[in-house]
């Protein structure tokens, strides 16, 4: 009963009423974790892992998404906390929820100095991988994997989907990286390159120039093993919701053709005229149409 009182009055707020802010959505209401654990020794990379009722979904092994918090990039924006309502909501549908934090960039000295290229490409790939270790002592299905993320997490969740297909010899190239079965990007680009005006106006800050170390043009070798969508096709279900912020409706639509070009099961959800923040805010307005779609497009078939 509190959730729902606490959901309600945020919804009738005047801050919701004109669009959500990053704040309202920390402070949605969230479930505690079976565990926060450290994947790395940096104070960023850490996790949270959150488990379904054994009662309503049996003792597992259960699926698992990743779940990757936007911010820009940029440190300051957001944490794990800011899709910490949008993991609990998925753990109650029967998914472990995977919700990280990572190194970003940020200036005068308002960044980890680790983050950038590669550090928080790299954040996102041993994260990733960290759930073999987890699986040993939690009931994980590695077969079963998928990831989401919301605006800069977004593009992370296609990267990190995307990353089996980056050459060899690439700084943020994995040796055997975790299968991911299914992607969900909420709001945010899967070619960072077409999009980074739009992205760094919409920031106010140089986001993609710190993410990269330069420009598409200044980094154009960068920007390119950073595109999830210079990898397509990528042999994943793949899915976009676009609120027209991050992620233009034409943009989705490229993708989900491009994917589709290739044989890869892809497709879009339109959500026009809604706000940023409200598509991973349980409570919201369109957020029956938005966990509908990431529970049909995050499941992974064996």
């Amino acid at each position: 009963m509190r959730r729902l009182l606490l959901v309600a009055a945020l919804l009738a707020s005047p801050a919701l009423a004109q669009r959500l802010r990053p704040a309202d959505v920390d402070a949605l209401p969230s479930s505690k974790p079976a565990l926060v654990e450290a994947y790395g020794p940096a104070p960023a990379q850490v996790g949270e892992l959150r488990l379904p009722d054994s009662k309503a979904f049996g003792p597992g092994p259960y699926p698992v998404v990743i779940v990757i918090h936007g911010g820009c990039w940029w440190k300051g924006f957001a944490t794990r906390q800011n899709t910490a309502a949008l993991a609990s909501r998925l753990t109650e549908k029967g998914f472990a929820t995977w919700n990280i934090d990572y190194r970003q960039t940020g200036e005068n000295g308002g960044g980890d100095p680790g983050a950038g290229w590669p550090g928080t490409f790299r954040d996102w790939a041993a994260a990733t991988d960290h759930l073999r270790d987890l699986a040993k002592r939690q009931p994980l299905d590695l077969a079963r994997v998928a990831v989401t993320g919301h605006s800069a997490g977004a593009h992370a969740a296609l990267w990190v989907a995307s990353r089996h297909k980056l050459p060899a010899g690439s700084e943020i190239a994995s040796p055997d990286p975790l299968k991911i079965g299914a992607v969900v990007a909420i709001d945010g680009p899967g070619d960072p390159a077409a999009e980074i005006s739009l992205f760094e106006q919409a920031c106010g800050v140089p986001a993609g120039r710190a993410l990269f170390g330069g420009t598409p043009a200044e980094q154009p070798g960068r920007w390119a093993e950073g595109s999830p969508q210079n990898r397509l096709p990528l042999g994943v279900k793949s899915g976009l919701v676009s609120g027209s912020l991050f992620l233009s409706p034409a943009a989705a639509a490229r993708w989900v053709a491009e994917a589709r070009k290739g044989k890869d099961v892809a497709s879009a959800l339109i959500l026009g005229g809604t706000g940023h923040f409200e598509l991973i805010a349980p409570g919201s307005p369109v957020w029956p149409q938005v966990e509908a779609f990431l529970v049909e497009q995050l499941r992974v078939e064996k």
